[in-house]
């Protein structure tokens, strides 16, 4: 049986389906912040923007780990609201109202289930070059994040908030070292209790879950019914498509580290209809764009554990935790800094893998290291210089100032361009004339 088919005992897979719950909630948990505070929303509306998202988010997990007819690529893969989605759904929010950001994203899943019978001519544009540089782009990207959840929205960290990631890192690490067999499986997981609990002795954070009890279903239409305006939403039909490019990285890598071959012109248009599915629902719900996310995937490569029944476990609890309204607001109460030392953690190893993939490209061959050189300047800048392109169309902006999408683009191209290259070189080249005359391969 392939490790990712491995069925797991139900002493163990609900805490290691706890601990993906963990290490991957501050993101829904987060924007789910931000967009009520970028929309002024109500507390009755976050409250049901927060359980429609976890929920979308566990059935989206579900999705992906179980699949049901082509839907789902049966990886343990888990499903979050995008981060660049939320902020572009912000931005179309802010400009023309919440209700044409809901239009908005159902044109953008819609678009984004048009163009999937395209996909398989291209799976050829995406070899291991190209995806070492979109893996590794992807991990560095998401460290920034947790360095956003420890900093907080200001940009500077307090010295506490430093000082309690740097316990939860230390406590993953010991655990890791320390300990043997399924309990060192649930190394993030015990650094997370621990941080908490340092959190809470010491001061250093605080774990405060709201008020709520009883459950909560999401409410339908929050902003009304959506609006359909193509020119508005331009910004999120162009993000849509660039996602292929992170989800054949996310899949390949996913693959590999669950013990399957990868196989992106299956795997892949499973991937996106699960993600356009799920956002076509989100849309109804109030949300952005849903996303399959790698964030799993450097604690599959952590533990070890590789089976999907993992994180269709944690799909389970994400449903569970979002119509339980006391448990969203547990999830909550989380200190930040504690899910950014974790995240540390999980995005590093994400990055190595990257390394490790491009390691197998032939970085010796001169052509293929000035292509990744090249296409990690590009996916970096939007990163180092997050200002660059703000003179720009909002179009250009959404493709070139997205560090994964840019860079992913950039390696696709030039390795294009350099294989033609070559190829048109090896046509044209004339062969050089053997003894007596003779061409060389002939007789």
């Amino acid at each position: 049986m392939s490790p990712v088919d491995e069925r797991i005992s139900p002493a163990r897979l609900g805490p290691l389906a706890l601990q993906h719950v963990l290490a991957m909630v501050a993101a829904p948990v987060s924007t789910v912040f931000l967009t009520a505070a970028a929309l002024r929303l109500p507390p009755p509306t976050t409250a049901s923007l927060l359980s429609a998202v976890l929920v979308l988010c566990g059935a989206g997990s579900l999705l992906q780990s179980l699949g049901v007819w082509k839907f789902g690529a049966r990886l343990p893969f888990v499903m979050l609201p995008g981060g660049a989605a939320a902020a572009l759904f912000l931005q179309i929010a802010r400009d023309h109202g919440p209700a044409v950001a809901s239009g908005s994203v159902l044109l953008a899943a819609a678009l984004l289930l048009a163009v999937l019978p395209l996909y398989a001519r291209v799976v050829r544009l995406f070899p291991p070059l190209v995806m070492g540089v979109t893996v590794l782009l992807i991990g560095i990207s998401m460290v920034k994040v947790a360095a956003q959840l420890i900093t907080g929205p200001g940009g500077t960290a307090a010295p506490r908030a430093v000082l309690l990631a740097a316990v939860t890192v230390a406590a993953t690490i010991l655990a890791h070292l320390v300990l043997r067999g399924a309990w060192r499986r649930t190394a993030v997981l015990i650094g997370m209790a621990v941080g908490t609990l340092v959190a809470v002795a010491t001061g250093l954070g605080a774990f405060t879950p709201a008020a709520g009890s009883g459950f909560a279903l999401p409410d339908l239409f929050p902003y009304g019914a959506p609006q359909f305006d193509p020119l508005a939403a331009l910004p999120l039909l162009v993000f849509s498509l660039t996602t292929l490019a992170e989800i054949t990285g996310q899949t390949v890598l996913n693959s590999e580290t669950a013990g399957r071959a990868p196989d992106p012109g299956r795997d892949v248009p499973r991937v996106a209809r699960a993600d356009a599915l799920v956002s076509l629902v989100g849309a109804l719900f109030g949300t952005s764009l849903m996303v399959t996310s790698s964030e799993n995937i450097g604690i599959g490569r952590l533990t070890g554990v590789r089976s999907r029944y993992v994180t269709a476990g944690a799909g389970g609890l994400l449903v569970v935790a979002g119509l339980l309204s006391p448990l969203t607001r547990l999830v909550a109460g989380l200190p930040t800094a504690v899910v950014g030392g974790s995240a540390l953690v999980v995005y590093a190893v994400i990055a190595v893998m990257g390394v490790e993939m491009l390691a197998r490209s032939e970085l010796g061959e001169r052509s293929n290291s000035l292509v990744a050189a090249l296409a990690l300047a590009i996916g970096l800048l939007p990163l180092l210089a997050p200002a660059l392109y703000d003179g720009f169309p909002g179009w250009a902006r959404t493709v070139a100032g997205s560090g994964v999408v840019a860079g992913t683009l950039a390696a696709v191209l030039l390795h294009i361009l350099f294989t033609t290259a070559r190829h048109d070189k090896a046509v044209v080249e004339p062969v050089p004339p053997g003894p007596a005359g003779h061409r060389r391969g002939t007789t």
